[in-house]
């Protein structure tokens, strides 16, 4: 059978190649005619998996290698009887340890303080793992999540978690309607509850952080903002970049791990549509890493010496920054940096069994 694969996706050809030829792509660009003789179709977030894609095709299977869903019309999926799986959880691992490593470059001296409160909002994978890491360092969480109850994580109100962390990071899917809309969930009200100095990460989707009001906020405030989604990304001007703290290309899931772990779970997926043993594991590519992480050091301990060794944030933040031109980043250049991403390893790999 025919595959079409996004070309950012990892260990495709070793999941998948026994089932058929696969033409890689750029997932982004992938339109109509890029699939018509395809049966499996393989993508990101980036592809917008809708009615029009979809129209008078071949496919059966599609499998997008990602948590979240809001680039799936699964309607028009269901209507064409086309079987699709996603990745929950995937890359939950990368995108904890990611926030982890911002709110300590961005403030080094929070390791030392025992009464830093990360605020998370919304308690899925990502936000459980991030909560226990933060845990595990001795910080105090609050978390908000109307559908979620952890009985370890101390859960409030929105507006109290805003105006009580220091810093707040944003693990919720982009949802436009209904009781819980998450769009432009931080607006001008949200961000006025936030303390001057509180850090504010996004790492989930882009449009839940209201751009302009976004920008007034740090405006007014000089707050200290990471931002690894934008509200109208690949568009991101240079009056945003040149405000945020950090930013980087929307990898912050980007670990080897993460994103095997993705390709592995649509193959698992795609071997249940057509009855076959799914008997392939990431276990078997992945190569061994630098063993930070002993048993004679702590994790704080750990993380103030080898920081920059297992994940270099500030390098993914020049890369981006290089990216603009004539005022806003170059679509093409953000696209290669996605593309040629140096896949970082994920704690674990690194001798981190508890983390």
């Amino acid at each position: 059978m025919n595959i079409v694969a996004d070309e950012n996706l990892a260990l495709t050809e070793y999941f998948f190649a026994d089932f058929g030829p696969i033409h890689h792509m750029a997932g982004r660009h992938l339109g109509h005619a890029d699939i018509q003789d395809a049966e499996v179709l393989l993508v990101r977030s980036v592809t917008q998996v809708n009615a029009a894609l979809l129209e008078n095709s071949q496919l059966k299977f599609v499998g997008s290698a990602t948590i979240g869903t809001d680039h799936l019309d699964q309607t028009a999926l269901a209507q064409q009887q086309i079987a699709w799986s996603n990745a929950p959880g995937c890359n939950a691992q990368a995108v904890a340890e990611y926030v982890i490593t911002a709110i300590l470059s961005v403030h080094p001296t929070a390791l030392a303080q025992k009464d830093f409160c990360l605020g998370i909002v919304g308690l899925g994978n990502v936000g459980t793992r991030l909560a226990k890491l933060a845990l595990r360092l001795g910080w105090k969480v609050l978390a908000y999540d109307p559908h979620v109850q952890l009985a370890d994580v101390e859960q409030v109100e929105l507006n109290q978690l805003l105006s009580t962390a220091d810093a707040v990071s944003l693990h919720v899917p982009l949802i436009k309607v209904g009781d819980y809309p998450t769009q432009h969930l931080i607006n001008t009200a949200a961000l006025a509850l936030l303390k001057p100095q509180a850090i504010l990460i996004n790492s989930s989707r882009g449009p839940v952080v209201e751009e302009a009001a976004l920008i007034a906020d740090i405006q007014q405030t000089g707050r200290a903002v990471v931002l690894d989604v934008f509200e109208h990304e690949p568009q991101i001007s240079a009056q945003l970049l040149n405000l945020l703290r950090l930013a980087t290309p929307h990898i912050a899931g980007y670990s080897l791990e993460g994103k095997a772990r993705g390709t592995q779970m649509i193959y698992e997926a795609f071997c249940q549509s057509i009855a076959v043993p799914a008997n392939k594991k990431i276990e078997d590519q992945l190569p061994t890493a630098t063993p930070y992480f002993t048993a004679e050091q702590s994790l704080e301990q750990v993380l103030e010496q080898h920081l920059v060794e297992i994940y270099d944030i500030a390098r993914d933040d020049a890369q981006l920054r290089a990216c603009l031109k004539d005022g806003v980043v170059d679509q093409a250049a953000f696209d290669r940096l996605r593309k040629d991403y140096p896949l970082r390893r994920e704690w674990s790999a690194h001798g981190g069994a508890n983390v």
